[in-house]
This record gives C-alpha cells, sequence and structure tokens, in this order.
C-alpha cells in the first residue's frame, strides 16, 4: 500500500502539446505519431536526432531535419551560452543531504541537481541504503538539506523495502505514511523496461515536483542480456542512450540522478583493488560524479570520491545504522 506506482515530476515551464500541430510539416497525423512515440512537447523534439526523428515518425531524413530546426526555433533554444549565463544557472543547483556531514563535504555540500552520481562497490557496500536516505532526505527542507519534493525509484533487482523508509523517516520525526506517498516506485524486468520506466517519467512529470531520481541497479538487466563480446556494442548503445536520458531530466527538472552500478573483479590486475564497475567507459563518461563504496569495520562504510569536474579526490566514513546514513 506504501508504493505508488505513479510517476512524475518536472522543473522546466512545459509547451502545449498544442504547439507541436503547428510546427512547419507537421500535419495532424504526423504530430498524432510524434505524441504517440513519447514526442510530446516542443523541447523533446528539439533535442532529437533526425535519424531518430525520422524512425519514429516515418519521416523523410530532410523533413525531420527541417521539423527539428522549427522546435528549436521555437523553444529559443540557443547552441551557446556564456559562461556568465552558465554560472547564473549553476546558482539554481541544489543538494540533497546524504544524513553524513563527512560524506557531504566529499561531495561538496551533498548530492548535487542536474547531474548524475554513480554510486558502485560491492553488495553490502551501502549503494542501496543511501538511495533509501536519499528518498527521505529529499523531501525536507532546503534548510534541513531536502529539495522539497519527490522521488522517483526505478528498482531492477528488488531492493526498494518500505520497512527501511519507515525507520529512517521516525529516526527524523518524520509521518512515514507522508514520506512513503511521496516516493514513487516501479520494477523493471528488463532492460527495455527499464528504459519504458524512464519514458514514463517524463511523460507522467507533470504532476508533482520530481526532484530525485534512483536506479538501482542501473547495469544490472544490461549485464545479464547482453552477453559475450559480440552483444557488447549493442549494449554499449543501448546504455549510452539510457544514461543520456537520465542526464536530461535531471536537467529539465532541476533533479538528482543517483544510480546504483555492480563490480566485476579484472584478473589481469596484479596491484591494488581489482574490482572495475560494469559499463565501462560510457557510464564513466556520462556520470557527472563516481563514488567508490567499500565495506570497513562493522557498520563503517568508506566512500572514495574518483571523478568529478570541479572537486579533488578523496575520501569519506561513514556508517549505516538502523536510524539510516550517519557520520
Amino acid at each position: 500500500m506504501y508504493i505508488n506506482y505513479t510517476l512524475s515530476g518536472f522543473y522546466m515551464e512545459k509547451n502545449s502539446t498544442d504547439e507541436i500541430d503547428s510546427l512547419p510539416g507537421v500535419g495532424p497525423a504526423t504530430a498524432e505519431k510524434l505524441k504517440d512515440s513519447g514526442l510530446t512537447e516542443l523541447m523533446d523534439i528539439a533535442v532529437i536526432s533526425p535519424q531518430e526523428l525520422t524512425d519514429l515518425a516515418d519521416l523523410g531524413l530532410t523533413t525531420a531535419s527541417k521539423i527539428i530546426q522549427e522546435a528549436r526555433k521555437m523553444v529559443n533554444k540557443d547552441d551557446f551560452k556564456t559562461g556568465k549565463e552558465l554560472f547564473e544557472k549553476r546558482q539554481d543547483i541544489g543538494q540533497i543531504s546524504s544524513g553524513s556531514n563527512t560524506l557531504n563535504e566529499l561531495l561538496g555540500g551533498g548530492f548535487e541537481s542536474q547531474s548524475i552520481i554513480e554510486l558502485f562497490g560491492e553488495f553490502g557496500s551501502g549503494k542501496t541504503q543511501i538511495a533509501h536516505q536519499l528518498c527521505v532526505m529529499v523531501q525536507l527542507s532546503k534548510e534541513q538539506g531536502g529539495l522539497e519534493g519527490h522521488a522517483f525509484y526505478i528498482d531492477t533487482e528488488n531492493t526498494f523495502r518500505p520497512e527501511r523508509i519507515i525507520q529512517m523517516s521516525e529516526a527524523r520525526n518524520l509521518d512515514p505514511d507522508e514520506v512513503l506517498s511521496k516516493i514513487h516506485v516501479a520494477r523493471a524486468y528488463n532492460s527495455s523496461h527499464q528504459m519504458l520506466l524512464l519514458d514514463k517519467v517524463k511523460e507522467l512529470s507533470k504532476e508533482v515536483p520530481g526532484r530525485l531520481l534512483i536506479v538501482d541497479s542501473l547495469t544490472a538487466h544490461f549485464r545479464a542480456e547482453y552477453i559475450g563480446r559480440g552483444a557488447l556494442a549493442d549494449r554499449q548503445q543501448k546504455l549510452n542512450k539510457h544514461m543520456h536520458e537520465l542526464l536530461r531530466w535531471s536537467d529539465l527538472n532541476n533533479g538528482v540522478v543517483c544510480v546504483t552500478n555492480q563490480v566485476a573483479a579484472k584478473p589481469d590486475a596484479f596491484f591494488g583493488d581489482p574490482t572495475r564497475p560494469i559499463g565501462g567507459h560510457i557510464v564513466g563518461h556520462t556520470a557527472t560524479f563516481r563514488v567508490y563504496l567499500r565495506k570497513s569495520k562493522g557498520p563503517k562504510r568508506i566512500a572514495r570520491l574518483i571523478d568529478s569536474p570541479h572537486l579533488p579526490e578523496g575520501e569519506a566514513v561513514f556508517t549505516i545504522t538502523t536510524e539510516g546514513i550517519k557520520d
């Protein structure tokens, strides 16, 4: 009863779907095809590639290119912005507290919006625990370390536990029922379903202020379905598209995307830690922050920031308790 399977929430003001009908070269039948394909907003068309639009709407490549150009004009999407404009945009960026001051400091204040934060590590390293904690923290006020929003949780491995949310909520004197009602969970049964659920998030993100999107875990289905070197190119192409859609969601909603990732042992590594995150360079290049989690003694966990656009590498120690993530 606590799990709400309605996924929604949007940051930027959207254009009316009626404006799609007014695009040059788009008749009623083509407009219907676009909307049925999930392209319900001008921004959706403005950022798609001509080949994708051709495949979706059964258009010629030249026609598709013209439609995209017109959509870009209508949404006033500039190709270049000044450094000052980008700096001003970054003033809107928010952060979600992890519950641990040391972990927040490692991440420059917390989990940053308009970005993808990848948590990778072995089983039991704390990835899912942090994901649960973020679902609670995002609902708090900005002064308390939240973003006053709802959370979406795409669950690929049946790891979401309402009971854990109740424990974390009660530890912060929050109403568990109210907290759970603002967490929207959907179970993904394969990689195609996982990508479809993200489309559902975008499609329905018009009803509640979604500020957090969890994918736990990002690569499990891709890893299980695309086996062997022969399938590697297809897997990486599909994963690349999924990652960029996640990043776009974070930009449009000024939201935090947190993905967990599995690791594999690298047998030819004779020195250092032999574990490597799944997904290769595709995930590595697209994720804004990469955090490696590993077990320590008892409830202690060690987080190492290994990649960030503006923060130095470093480590933080935190603990996992019944009340949640703590210093």
